[in-house]
């Protein structure tokens, strides 16, 4: 009887729960799996979503300083490079070319005078030398003249009255020949005094010509072009507003100079090298799939360069894991790269 019971007890026990132990296993075998498949991945690839997309931004800054008189450009528009995009008020800069020019044709015009006094001095030069000619072979003359009348008077053949008029014609005709010596000397004194005149009028025309390149230069200032093509940004300018030679007028983001800059760890550096190629992932655009390369490496790390620098020597020490930002190289077409702008963020995977 009793075995009879415990023979129904066991036909009625239930069966023991299996389904836990396959569900436990089967997460088992996907862990593994995906333990395998990250092991494998991050043994190819280094990865990082601290990067984001930068860009040359130039800044267009007023040379010279007046009121905007024209303004040619909206704001977020593309622009061209060299195309006219702010005109200052530029009657102020024409008065000073001007000024300037008339200094110029001033200055030039005392040349002239310079030039003529210079001829008129070669030309007195030139009689004063004649003259000290003139009075060298009157000089001559007379001394033989005198010559011979002092052997003349010593026998009797003239009078003493004839040899002391040869002797007075001597004594004027050195007096003469030097004379005319000192005027030669004086003449030619003026004719280098007169050139070196020139030479300092030849000095004031070349300044008065650096004026007027100077005051062209400064006109020429008053029409701001762009410095690059690309889309201005930034405008904080109004026809009518007062700018001073310095102030920034508005930002162009230049056209193909947009690139990627990725900020690593430094414990992830070891493994990357120029010209690996990267997979990009762009937050904004999910679909979009971007490969780039990877360029240089910035020459010290993120913090270096912030505001307020870390200086482990004071305080306490903690250690922190620092980044190095890495440029990396864009390779798109023109209608994906017309899509990025600089600040989206990105994720990026170096592939070893």
């Amino acid at each position: 009887m009793a075995k009879a019971n415990e023979t129904q007890e066991n036909g009625t026990r239930k069966k023991p729960n299996r389904v836990l132990p396959i569900i436990l296993g089967v997460i088992l075998i996907a862990g593994v799996i995906f333990g395998i498949k990250e092991y494998i991945y991050y043994g190819k690839h280094v990865d990082t979503d601290d990067a984001q997309i930068d860009g040359d931004i130039s800044p267009v800054v007023a040379r010279v300083g007046g009121y905007i008189d024209s303004i040619y450009f909206q704001e977020n528009m593309h622009v061209e490079k060299g195309q006219v995009l702010v005109k200052i008020d530029d009657r102020d800069y024409k008065v000073k070319l001007e000024q300037a020019m008339a200094a110029e044709t001033g200055a030039s015009a005392n040349i002239n005078v310079g030039q003529s006094q210079i001829y008129e001095n070669a030309a007195n030069s030139a009689g004063a030398k004649a003259k000290v000619e003139s009075a060298a072979a009157q000089l001559d003359k007379v001394n033989k003249d005198y010559q011979r009348y002092a052997n003349l008077v010593q026998d009797g053949s003239i009078t003493r009255q004839q040899f002391d008029q040869a002797k007075a014609d001597l004594a004027t005709a050195q007096a003469n020949y030097r004379a005319a010596q000192d005027q030669y000397r004086a003449a030619q004194e003026q004719e280098g005094a007169t050139k070196n005149q020139l030479n300092v009028t030849h000095t004031g025309v070349t300044q008065r010509q650096a004026d007027v390149d100077y005051a062209k230069l400064q006109l020429s200032y008053t029409v701001v072009k762009a410095p690059a093509s690309g889309i201005t940004s930034k405008k904080n300018i109004q026809v009518g507003q007062l700018v001073q030679a310095g102030q920034t007028l508005f930002s162009i983001v230049n056209d193909n100079s947009v690139y990627i800059t990725a900020n690593f760890k430094e414990t992830q550096l070891d493994k990357i090298r120029n010209g690996q190629k990267v997979n990009v992932d762009v937050d904004a655009y999910p679909d979009l799939k971007i490969e780039g390369t990877v360029y240089n490496f910035s020459p010290a790390t993120g913090a270096k360069f912030s505001l307020l620098p870390p200086d482990n020597a004071t305080g306490n020490y903690v250690k922190v894991v620092q980044r190095v930002p890495v440029k990396i190289k864009i390779n798109a077409s023109k209608q994906i790269m017309d899509k990025l702008r600089p600040g989206m963020s990105v994720s990026v995977s170096v592939i070893l």
